[in-house]
């Protein structure tokens, strides 16, 4: 699979490697362009290129930018991708958010919004970078890993990041849609929590209405 990097941070950078390792083309961008690339391209040996054309070489594109930049992204570029979320809200530096502050919209609702003709999937966004580097693990059956949450409106795209998932030795747990995504922002119950399925159901069941595994 052909998977475009948009911000090779902690998190962007990490993930990259891992898919790489798994198999996968990977390409890997950021705002300040390749050139600024060269130890992550060396570190996760993808290659790094310009945002545009990672957008455009990517069957999934996996962005990994501050969420008060998400209006950067190019809704055509991105048109009929799936857009992993693995982005987070911390208002102190991407600004306050009305619609996320007041609970009207997530703001992963407000990522597909903007890009309307993607399958955002929210992923990634709750485990520690040394987590993810360290922690997965292909070895052991799929209910004794630690999870990865996953939310999204389109149940195809989610199966498809859910398959990801589960090749970087990770288990995939759906909450349901964008609209319950918002348990996975930081602080809360589920946040950088190593759990695997059932610790995960019974903290759900515990402090939620209802999302499923």
């Amino acid at each position: 699979m052909k998977i475009g990097f948009i911000g090779a941070g902690n998190i962007g950078g990490t993930a990259a490697k891992l898919f790489v390792d798994a198999g996968h083309e990977v390409v890997i961008s950021n705002s300040r362009g390749p050139e600024t690339l060269a130890d992550v391209e060396n570190e996760t040996r993808a290659k790094a290129v310009a945002v545009e054309e990672a957008a455009v070489f990517g069957d999934v594109i996996f962005v990994s930018i501050p969420l008060g930049k998400y209006k950067s992204l190019s809704p055509s570029d991105l048109d009929g991708k799936i857009v992993i979320d693995s982005n987070n809200y911390y208002p102190g530096r991407d600004g306050e958010i009305a619609e996320v502050d007041s609970g009207l919209a997530t703001s992963s609702e407000l990522l597909a919004k903007h890009l309307s003709g993607s399958k955002v999937v929210k992923a990634f966004n709750t485990i520690w970078f040394e987590h993810l580097r360290s922690e997965g693990d292909k070895s052991k059956p799929i209910g004794e890993r630690r999870v990865i949450f996953v939310s999204g409106d389109d149940a195809d795209a989610k199966s498809v990041v859910s398959g990801l998932i589960e090749e970087i030795g990770f288990a995939p747990y759906d909450l349901g849609t964008l609209g319950a995504s918002g348990i996975q922002q930081p602080d809360s119950v589920i946040y950088n929590k190593s759990i695997n399925i059932e610790e995960a159901r019974k903290i759900l069941a515990e402090n939620s209405d209802g999302a499923s595994a």
